[in-house]
């Protein structure tokens, strides 16, 4: 999916939620486990109640990978229910990978040539040669620049000799990678005012923006600090959504939970010009 795209669609729905796709088989009802696919019939029932209201999805792979065999057939096909059933949705693999350049590029040719996903999200702790091979034509890399966890202190607020953070560094360095056709970075809700700081450094990329619901980041926060012109934000909610009811009536809650997002987001929608 291109940009251009994107952003129709973010405001042809007046809408830039990404729903994550976090499913836990310990924790969806349990009426769905007599099935050969709760996972995946949990995931379709959420897509369908949910997909009038979102831009994108994004399962976490460690979701899927912790049920082993098993789990990565729920995820792919999870993804190609989504291509065939709701093609406008952006399809995000949250998998964090990055590695040397080869076994990089492996990771990129299972999740654009096999899976079929949009984007991959990447750590760019190991630099340039670990996060090219990711950078195939129509295809996007979400690099990690400010995460949602605590332990974002740790490293990512590093200065070096001439007071610049390590975050800065990231969003400075990858850019001479890909433009903001190709790539976005992740920014976490809960360093919301952080948001202005990244906008610095990158104006026109979109935000994959975390932590908005359970995690307690605020949605009026990020639209203050990170919003721009065009929208440029996907912001995700995983929890709040897809875990709103644990009764048979679970789609219906998450329906009305991604409804709710969507109208706020929708208002402001109307205070930037399109």
């Amino acid at each position: 999916m291109t940009k251009q795209t994107l952003i129709e669609n973010i405001w042809r729905k007046q809408s830039f939620l990404c729903v994550g796709l976090d499913t836990d088989i310990r924790k969806i009802p349990t009426h769905l486990l007599n099935g050969d696919d709760p996972v995946f019939e949990f995931n379709r029932a959420i897509i369908d109640a949910t997909a009038a209201y979102s831009v994108a999805y994004k399962p976490n792979l460690a979701f899927y990978e912790s049920l082993g065999a098993k789990g990565y057939t729920a995820f792919e096909r999870t993804v190609a229910y989504l291509r065939e059933h709701h093609p406008d949705q952006f399809i995000i693999a949250d998998a964090k990978r990055g590695d040397i350049g080869n076994t990089s590029g492996l990771y990129a040719r299972f999740f654009f040539e096999h899976a079929d996903v949009d984007a991959v999200t990447v750590t760019p702790y190991m630099g340039e040669d670990s996060v090219k091979p990711f950078l195939t034509e129509g295809r996007w890399v979400i690099l990690l620049a400010l995460t949602s966890n605590r332990g974002a202190q740790d490293f990512q607020f590093t200065r070096d000799a001439r007071g610049e953070r390590l975050f800065e560094k990231v969003l400075k360095r990858s850019q001479e990678w890909a433009d903001d056709e190709q790539m976005m970075y992740v920014a976490g809700a809960t360093q919301g005012c952080m948001l202005a700081e990244i906008r610095k450094h990158a104006p026109s990329h979109f935000l994959l923006v975390p932590g908005v619901g359970a995690q307690g980041g605020s949605l009026a926060e990020v639209c203050k600090y990170g919003m721009n012109s065009a929208c440029g934000l996907l912001v995700n909610s995983s929890r709040a959504i897809i875990y709103a009811d644990s009764t048979e009536a679970f789609a219906a809650a998450a329906r009305r939970e991604a409804r709710k997002i969507q109208r706020e987001m929708a208002g402001y929608l109307s205070r930037i010009a399109k």
